[in-house]
């Protein structure tokens, strides 16, 4: 079983900065695939960065640029670090890790840390 503990959200100005960290348990971290995705009020959930366990990374439009994915398998971590925010921005950001074998896929998701951003 593997449990993600977001941490980072919080209020901030347009054109600011934050840094969302996301802890997991387990032994699978580091074979696995790590997501951010966030969902808006009244809006579906929609992803906003992917790694693969080969540091592979992958960005919504809306965010290239101005959003970096890390992770460090040393501490079961992977990190969104949110330049130049917009009002836009703001939502329940959700982590995930995702892991494909044969047969099927292991899906696991954080309970989501709030970003909000206003003047």
């Amino acid at each position: 079983q593997v449990q993600l503990v977001e941490s980072g959200g919080g209020l901030v100005q347009p054109g600011g900065s934050l840094r969302l960290s996301c802890a997991a348990s387990g032994s699978i971290f580091s074979i696995s695939t790590m997501g951010w995705y966030r969902q808006a009020p009244v809006k579906e959930r929609e992803l906003v960065a992917t790694i693969t366990s080969g540091r592979t990374t992958n960005y919504v439009d809306s965010v290239k640029g101005r959003f970096t994915i890390s992770r460090d398998n040393t501490k079961n971590t992977v990190y969104l670090q949110m330049n130049s925010l917009k009002p836009e921005d703001t939502g329940v950001y959700y982590c995930n890790l995702r892991r494909v074998v044969v047969g099927g896929t292991y899906e696991y998701w954080g309970q989501g840390t709030q970003v909000s951003v206003s003047s």
